[in-house]
């Protein structure tokens, strides 16, 4: 009888997983995204102070539930030297979250390059992917069409998957919840049929 009841318990409320990249340069905001996103979605979550977050070495792990879905995110260091390290994740993600520094003008066309190399990559063809215009919050920001402007010719590069450019503030958390439930459904509604192409101009 416990049995039964205990596959019962576990069949009701079994979530189903799904593997979330966040890449971007270093000092885009990923952690603090990571961090605000983990505090947000989890109760009674106490996190790391958003001001004394450094520089990622390597990954950072999180874990957050939204209804029946439940997102495993990978926070991958974003230093020259590891993004040679992200592909090695990219058969294993549903989705991928790029995170842009809106104030980092100088390191924007690095950050494209980046980018372009990501969505190039025919392991992650038809992945949902939710772009991140972080630092919104500092007056001095570039706006989202300027971004979008930036990245204009990484637009026919996307493919078939579904994509949202978004503006976003990891430290207040403007965008967070909006970015997450976006790639919730995008997710989720990847895995029943093939991704439609989205025109994100």
């Amino acid at each position: 009888m416990y049995t039964l009841l205990s596959g019962l318990y576990k069949y009701m409320f079994r979530r189903d997983e799904y593997c979330i990249l966040i890449l971007g340069l270093d000092n885009a905001g990923k952690t603090t995204f990571l961090e605000q996103t983990k505090t947000r979605f989890n109760r009674n979550y106490k996190g790391m102070s958003l001001s004394k977050i450094t520089t990622t070495v390597g990954l950072n792990i999180g874990t957050i539930d939204v209804g029946k879905a439940r997102l495993m995110f990978w926070d991958l260091g974003g230093q020259e030297e590891l993004q040679s390290l992200w592909d090695k994740y990219y058969a294993e993600s549903h989705g991928v979250i790029y995170i842009i520094d809106s104030t980092d003008e100088e390191r924007l066309s690095e950050s494209k390059r980046a980018f372009e190399k990501m969505i190039t990559s025919e392991v992650l063809e038809g992945v949902p992917l939710l772009v991140l215009a972080n630092k919104q919050d500092v007056e001095s920001c570039l706006s989202i069409p300027d971004i979008k402007t930036a990245f204009s010719d990484c637009i026919n590069k996307i493919g078939k998957r579904d994509c949202l450019t978004q503006a976003c503030s990891a430290l207040t958390g403007k965008g967070v919840n909006e970015g997450i439930e976006w790639m919730v459904k995008c997710v989720v509604r990847n895995i029943h049929r093939p991704p439609r192409q989205k025109d994100i101009t």
